[in-house]
Order: C-alpha cells, then structure tokens, then sequence
C-alpha cells in the first residue's frame, strides 16, 4: 500500500475515533480532516473547497429556512392538535391518527422542526388523556426518518448523495424516485410501529422532579424542560463551572441523560450536547430563550408555538406546495424542453421559496443566520471532500477490491447487502451524511471493478444512511425524544433493531428490481 492510502485510511480512522466519542462537533471534525489531507497533497485547495459551492450543500441550507418559515406561520401546530384525539383513546388508536400524517409531513420538511414542535405538544396531551408519552415520542422521531426517506428533500443524505451522483457526472434523483422503495420502508414500519412500539417501549418514567420547594414559595416558578444543542456555551464544562442560573437566570434541579435521572452534585456533572435539564424559571426564560439557537427544545407545559392568522398560514403552505409541485413538473422532458436555459430543479425552486418566504416576512428575514444548522453544511462540505480523498488516494479502489474479493462467488446483490451494511453501521456510530461521505466512493469503485450500474448502490447508500433506528446517536430527533421521554439507550435498541433490519430486506429486494444492475 502506498503512503497516501495508509494516510488516509488512518487519518479516516481517527474521524471515526472522534466522531462516536463526540470530541467536537461532527462538523469541525471532518474539517479538521480535510485539511490533513490538504496539507498532505491528497487534496489540491480547489477540491477542498468544491463541496462549500455544491447545490446539494446549499438547497439544504435554504430547506432550513423554508422549514422555519413553516414552522413560525403556525401551520405545524395547528396540525398535530387537530391530529390528537380528545376524551379517552387508546395508544393504538392515537398513534392510527398521528403517525401517518408525521411521516407524509416529514417528507418535504426538515425532521428537526417537526420533532421540536411536536414532542412537548403530543407529551403535554399524553398526559392530559393519561396515556404513557413514552409509547408516542420515539415513534414521533421514527416516522419522521421512515418519511424522509421518500423525498429527494425530506432528509439531508439524499440531496447529498444527489450532489455526489452529479458531481461523479451521472444523472441525480428526481423529487419522488426515491419513494419507489421509500414508501414501501415507510408502511412496513409504520404498520410495525403500530403493532410492537406499545409492548417495546417502557410506560411511563415518572420525572425526578416536578415540584419544588421555590415553586411553592414563589408560584411564578414552573418546570423547564430545556434540551441543549451544539450551540450551548456550557458543552463539555462542568454545570458548577459554567455556573446556568447567572446566564440563563434559571436553577437546574435535574439532568436527564441517556434514561438516567441525576439530582445529585449536579455542579460537577460535565454538560453534553443532547443533555435534558429540568430548570425551575419563570415565565420570561421560554420568552426569552425560546429562538436561541443554544436549546434545541424548551417545553414548560405550555402551547409556546406562535399562532398567526390563517391569511399567513395558507400562504405559507401554498408556498411549500408550489415549490414541491413546481420541482417535480420541472423534471418532466417537455417543460426541459419548452426552458432549455433554465434548470427548473429542486434548487430552483427552493430558492424562490425563500426569498418569497423572507420578503414576505414569513421567518424574520433579519435573524436568517441563525436558523440553519451551519455545522450540518459544514458536514456535508467536507463529506465531498473526504469523498474526493478517497478516489485520489487509491483508498476507494482498494477497499471496494478487498469487498469483491470476499463476496467474489456471489452476485452484486450480496454486495448491495455489504454497502448497506457498511452504511448503516457507520450512520448509527457517528453521523448520517458522515456515513454517506464515506459509504459513496466505495459504492462508486465497486460498481465500475463490476462493470454494473451505480445507481442501485447509490439508492442504498441513501436508505441505510437514513435508517438510523438503533441508536440515539445518528439522528438529532433521536437525541432530542431520549432526552424529553427519559429514554434509556436500550430503548432505542430494543424497538429500532427491527426497523433497521425491516429496511435492509426491503431494499435489497426491492432496489435491483427496480434500478437493475
């Protein structure tokens, strides 16, 4: 093997390394190994940076905007109210009515929102109608993957994985293609969701707190439920140290993490990105901090999501209709044909979209920086790069040479199976479009050593990425339901195994027959 390869397959090592024991933020973390291979020679400054530029990279950027948009006009919550049943029900019947249309939701809007509005509104009417909310959230998070991965926009990797096709010089995915094996990984868990999440998932783990001495002494004081995202200044400090109540004027009283409950020495408990704390405050602090990019969720029992008029909503859901109808008319070949100098795509759109959305004020056109997830561009960035690495480097080649090589008296499809594989474990270690970075240039070299078409392994790439079921690791929504349902990590595996093994039959049945080799 030649240096280059044993660099980078070292270097690739590492970023594993560092990502599953969450060193940095995913993002700085495939930076930093970018620029290993930028001083090392593997990657010249203009492929380094080519991703920065891609319209994949950038049409998720603008989703994140289209997404806020929806989410301030109200459209979201005026839903899933109308969604959940009033009076007594059963956890079947309740989920009957909200997990199909979450999942039909989450296919044309950032998983994120969905969840963040979502989970305390459907807690707070768990109990309302004493029903456990430990049977409802992580199937909440769950339908909201099984539906992104039905859309060209409804999860992040696809349109990353399309602006990998494009740049490898194939034709990329049209709005819909990929719920030609989507839809069928969305009914089945679904349906396996109604039938099993109930028996797996654990009634109802009473929180460690609820009342407080200080709350009966000041009524102005009520229970915070506050997730922390990346963005919080107290990641990686001590609670002691990093001292809340003098920055957010607020006192933690618990810290739910990973299913456990700690009330104890609070001050020398280190903070974690995806951590729950349980803080007594008034009112001001949700006021306050409720758009602060450093909370991922606050929920304090009450309905905190903006209610505009109905004018504001229906615009903004015509908006998103228009553009999604918009990208799919335009990959038909007689609109390319009747505009042959306008690319009528997904990217198109999306950018009329927000700029409309900003004009007209549906998100505050002056605070926009702040609703996109930077570290996720950052991620999908460098995903491009360290892809590039691997096919400069020999890296892809050799990998994809040793895998034939075990699989060589079998056909493709047992190979599919192997990048699936591949795929899925390293989206449940570290992160979905991590995984994709990693996964794409394998599946590349292995199709072109085969003399097969790519396309079945690029579909793959997409599913396995997505399927991140088993853990809380790979999918934020996953973090932010363990942390407000007090879920133990074993939750996690016990019901998302099955979904993950659920959509790895479906697709290697399903993907040859439909993109054959």
């Amino acid at each position: 093997m030649t240096f280059e390869i044993i660099f980078v397959l070292l270097s690739l090592l590492g970023m594993v390394v560092a990502l599953v024991l969450d060193k940095m933020r995913p993002g700085m973390v495939l930076f930093s190994v970018v620029v290993l291979f930028l001083c090392a020679g593997i990657l010249s400054p203009k492929e380094m940076l080519e991703g920065f530029s891609n319209k994949g990279m950038i049409t998720v950027a603008m989703l994140f905007l289209v997404s806020e948009g929806i989410r301030q006009s109200g459209a979201l919550g005026q839903v899933i109210k109308k969604l959940l049943p009033m009076g007594k029900t059963t956890v079947f019947k309740a989920q009957l009515r909200m997990l199909p249309t979450i999942s039909f939701i989450s296919a044309f809007l950032n998983n994120t929102p969905v969840v963040v509005i979502f989970a305390p509104i459907i807690k707070r009417w768990a109990e309302s109608v004493k029903l456990p909310a430990t049977k409802f959230l992580i199937p909440l998070s769950y339908v909201t993957i099984l539906g992104g991965i039905c859309t060209l926009i409804g999860t992040s990797t696809n349109l990353v994985v399309h602006g990998m096709i494009l740049e490898a010089g194939y034709e990329g995915f049209t709005m819909f293609e990929l719920g030609k094996v989507g839809i069928f990984i969305a009914i089945a868990g679904i349906i396996y969701l109604f039938l099993f999440s109930s028996k797996l998932l654990p009634d109802v783990r009473t929180d460690a707190v609820k009342l407080d001495d200080d709350q009966e002494e000041d009524s102005s004081l009520h229970r915070v439920e506050a997730v922390l995202g990346p963005r919080f200044p107290g990641i990686n400090k001590k609670l002691g140290e990093f001292n809340f109540k003098r920055h957010y004027g607020a006192a933690v009283k618990e810290i739910k993490r990973s299913g456990q409950s700690i009330t104890e020495n609070l001050d020398n408990e280190v903070l974690r990105d995806g951590d729950t704390l349980v803080v007594m405050a008034d009112d001001s602090f949700v006021q306050t901090w409720g758009e602060s990019s450093v909370f991922v969720l606050l929920a304090n029992g009450k309905d905190n999501e903006p209610v505009p008029g109905k004018g504001k909503r229906w615009f903004a859901l015509i908006l998103l209709i228009l553009m999604i109808a918009g990208a799919t008319v335009g990959e038909l070949p007689v609109v390319k044909e009747a505009f042959p100098d306008i690319k009528l795509d997904m990217f198109f759109f999306v950018s009329v979209t927000t700029i409309i959305m900003a004009w007209t004020k549906i998100f505050p056109a002056r605070k926009y920086t702040k609703y996109i997830s930077w570290d996720i561009l950052i991620t999908i960035a460098c995903a491009f790069a360290i892809s590039k690495a691997m096919v400069n480097s020999g890296v892809a080649d050799v990998v994809a040479s040793y895998i034939i090589g075990l699989t060589e008296h079998y056909g493709p499809q047992v190979l599919l199976a192997a990048v699936f594989i591949i795929t899925n474990l390293f989206t449940e270690l570290i992160t979905n479009n991590a995984a994709a970075a990693l996964a794409f240039p394998l599946a590349l070299s292995i199709s072109s050593q085969m003399g097969v078409s790519p396309m079945p392994f690029f579909v793959v790439i997409c599913m396995a990425a997505s399927a991140s079921f088993s853990t809380p690791i790979g999918y934020q929504t996953n973090l932010i339901v363990q942390g407000i349902g007090n879920y133990k990590f074993t939750d996690f595996v016990r019901i998302g195994l099955p979904l993950n093994i659920i959509a790895f039959l479906i697709s290697i049945f399903l993907i040859p027959l439909i993109w054959p080799f």
